[in-house]
């Protein structure tokens, strides 16, 4: 009798309820879609995507294109301001993220009135409570500020004295596997903390790249190495909650003709089948020159969706485009009207992006 109670119990569970409607296809799509805008207050347009379901995600950012204007984030009231108008938009939980790592790389910056977050270089060199607490408290103010993603830590093990955009600009918590997964994930366990969902970064491996993806397609067949998996390893061993955001990275050896964000051996192979993720997949921003170059809009979403991610990124920053979310969206609804995206595909990441929401607070998600 209690095993036959236990079953009915989970069955109600599982079963929809009352007044339950299956997401549309459409629905479904929009979830999948985080991108950028620009203003300090949400376009009519990326208000009325959000509010249609078109929308599932922003990322937000603080500079502009000219010296002075001030992208999305000018103040703290303001910036709380605006979260709260996206959200209110939303019939569900709209993920609104930034790059919060610290030092250089801070949307929230101190000279605006946020807190001041070290870089990870400095963190590195911190103990792990130490660590943990700037987490929580970096984590603590976005959570006041209705962000409830934050696009790090990074994950990168420092193999390059070059390292652009990386180890030059303080981003790395440092060179081997066991510091840097213990500074990083103490860093993700303050953000969880404080109800901020964290997003390691930059799988497989960035630490060895001799350019920046922001600009060009970086090759590591030669100098990458399965050490750079271990803070994965470790973060998945221990229950990790939040996202992966994978990288622009080439690797013949991985994927003989595709960057990582964009091949279903790096996602759907290593990520996935063999070490265990089963979580979310960010790519990393679509709109970068190392994936950019030479492929249209549509061709980014269908690799981007066919090798696994869930959520796809388009910083809008890099290249300004205010109907951007609206052609990401058409995009993805062709490939799916044309059968090269199915709705059980679709469905996958729904489900994903569902139970990662429900890893947020009470006050965080609806």
């Amino acid at each position: 009798m209690r095993l036959i109670l236990t079953v009915v119990l989970v069955l109600a569970c599982l079963l929809p309820g009352p007044g339950f409607a299956a997401p549309s296809v459409e629905e479904m799509a929009g979830a999948m879609i985080m991108v950028g805008f620009h203003g300090t207050s949400a376009p009519v347009s990326v208000v009325k995507a959000v509010s249609e379901g078109r929308l599932g995600g922003v990322i937000l950012f603080d500079k502009g294109r000219k010296k002075g204007d001030f992208y999305n984030i000018e103040s703290p009231v303001q910036l709380k301001n605006l979260t709260a108008s996206l959200q209110a938009a939303s019939d569900r939980t709209l993920l609104v993220a930034v790059d919060q790592e610290g030092g250089k790389v801070c949307r929230l910056k101190p000279e605006r009135g946020f807190f001041a977050l070290p870089s990870a270089e400095i963190m590195g060199r911190m103990s792990e409570e130490e660590v943990r607490v700037l987490g929580f408290k970096a984590g603590t103010e976005m959570a006041e500020l209705g962000i409830n993603v934050d696009l790090a830590p990074v994950v990168d093990l420092r193999r390059s004295r070059q390292s652009p955009g990386l180890g030059n600009a303080g981003r790395l918590f440092g060179a081997g596997s066991d510091q840097v997964t213990r500074q990083a994930l103490a860093f993700a366990d303050g953000l969880r903390e404080a109800g901020v969902l964290p997003a390691l970064k930059h799988f497989p491996g960035l630490g060895s790249a001799s350019k920046d993806s922001h600009l060009d397609l970086p090759d590591v067949t030669k100098t990458w190495t399965e050490e750079e998996l271990l803070p994965y390893v470790e973060a998945f061993q221990r229950g990790w909650s939040g996202m992966v955001l994978v990288a622009h990275v080439y690797h013949r050896r991985l994927d003989e003709h595709l960057p990582s964000s964009l091949s279903q051996k790096v996602v759907n192979g290593l990520l996935r089948r063999r070490l265990g993720w089963n979580g979310v997949v960010v790519s990393d921003d679509l709109q970068m020159g190392a994936v950019a170059k030479g492929r249209s809009l549509e061709e980014r979403v269908r690799l981007a969706v066919r090798a696994g991610n869930d959520i796809l990124l388009f910083g809008n920053n890099l290249s300004y485009d205010p109907d951007l979310h609206d052609k990401v969206f058409q995009a993805l609804m062709r490939l799916v009207h044309t059968g090269v995206v199915s709705r059980e595909r679709l469905e996958e990441s729904w489900r994903r992006i569902e139970a990662l929401k429900r890893n947020l607070r009470p006050g965080n998600a609806r």
